[in-house]
């Protein structure tokens, strides 16, 4: 036989109906497919103008040409990408390169949770949060490079003020569905609002060599949530401390706040969680849960104006209402863009704290 073998039976795809229905996936595939194969983007093309504009007898010659390349079809839908948008916000912060920068990537639905840890760990960032539509609000989750996290203040704000400025600017309020239950956060102007728990620090006896990796001369310790509070007496030693990351790595905790008066604020901090991939947070809002009624007990007062003295830095408004704690600052957006995430991308686990 010489020539192209002929179809002896009508494609699947002979009526409008069926090339309705098989034109948005031929979309995909075109727009994806490999530029150095003539023959693929040759025969995918014959494939796209059959759909959009064949009559019945060429709609037959589908079932030949797809038989032709269907191996490279389908390796092409295999590696089709999910594309998931991003936002990097610098949190807390008035101007870019300030403050602490939070990935925020909205989804229609979850990602595998190995994928997400996956790309919190590229990003690099201290957080990066994922969030899905729920009801009138949305479902919020963060991820350090190494681990799922409880709570995360910078990141809910910045989330908050993506969906406010990008995805949904008629809003004001905004409440999200989280592991530490429902937290809301509302806009006024540049300011951003947040309502978290109040989690007070108690009295603990500190693990051995904590004090040691930490460095200087606290004057008291406390248990604050998974890990601890130090209080030192003077700003300056916050500012100067150099702490020993591979010891507190040693140490069964997930984070060591330092803290101390401050000379231009009621008080100053640091916060390092060298065991959750994030040697030192440039802009902590979950560590300010136990700042601030700390403070606001010490001092006599429910507002407290708190500074955290990263190299970064960042301003936080704090106010103490019964149980909870509400944050205040503003955010910048850094950058835009979108992950392409491959159907057959390799999950990394995430690591136990």
């Amino acid at each position: 036989m010489s020539g192209r073998p002929r179809a002896t039976t009508a494609a699947t795809c002979s009526s409008p109906a069926a090339s309705a229905r098989l034109r948005p996936a031929f979309s995909i595939i075109r727009a994806r497919v490999i530029p150095n194969s003539s023959i693929i983007s040759r025969s995918t093309s014959t494939i796209w103008a059959t759909l959009n504009h064949g009559t019945e007898s060429r709609l037959a010659d589908v079932k030949f040409i797809a038989a032709t390349v269907g191996w490279t079809l389908v390796s092409l839908v295999r590696v089709v990408d999910v594309r998931v948008p991003i936002f990097q916000v610098d949190a807390f912060a008035s101007a870019v390169f300030a403050g602490n920068p939070a990935a925020v990537c909205p989804l229609e639905s979850w990602l595998e949770e190995g994928v997400m840890q996956s790309i919190a760990a590229e990003n690099n960032l201290s957080e990066t949060a994922f969030f899905v539509p729920e009801g009138d609000g949305y479902r919020l989750r963060w991820f350090t490079p190494t681990t799922e996290v409880d709570l995360c203040g910078h990141a809910t704000l910045a989330s908050a003020f993506v969906i406010f400025t990008r995805l949904d600017p008629e809003r004001d309020a905004v409440t999200f569905d989280t592991r530490s239950g429902p937290l809301s956060v509302t806009q006024a102007g540049d300011r951003l609002s947040m309502d978290l728990p109040a989690l007070p620090p108690r009295p603990v006896d500190p693990p051995a060599g904590l004090v040691g990796a930490l460095g200087g001369s606290p004057v008291e310790v406390l248990g604050a949530g998974r890990g601890y509070l130090a209080v030192y007496g003077e700003e300056q030693e916050v500012r100067d401390l150099e702490p020993d990351m591979g010891a507190l790595m040693g140490i069964d905790h997930l984070g060591a706040i330092t803290t101390a008066p401050g000379t231009d604020y009621d008080c100053v901090s640091r916060c390092f969680a060298p065991r959750a991939g994030i040697p030192e947070d440039p802009v902590t809002g979950s560590a300010h849960c136990t700042i601030a009624p700390y403070w606001a007990d010490r001092l006599g007062t429910s507002r407290i104006n708190a500074f955290q003295a990263s190299e970064r830095g960042g301003e936080v408004d704090c106010e103490c209402v019964g149980d909870r704690v509400r944050l205040s600052g503003s955010c910048v957006l850094y950058m835009t863009g979108s992950i392409e995430v491959a159907s057959h991308v390799p999950a990394r686990p995430a690591q136990a704290t």
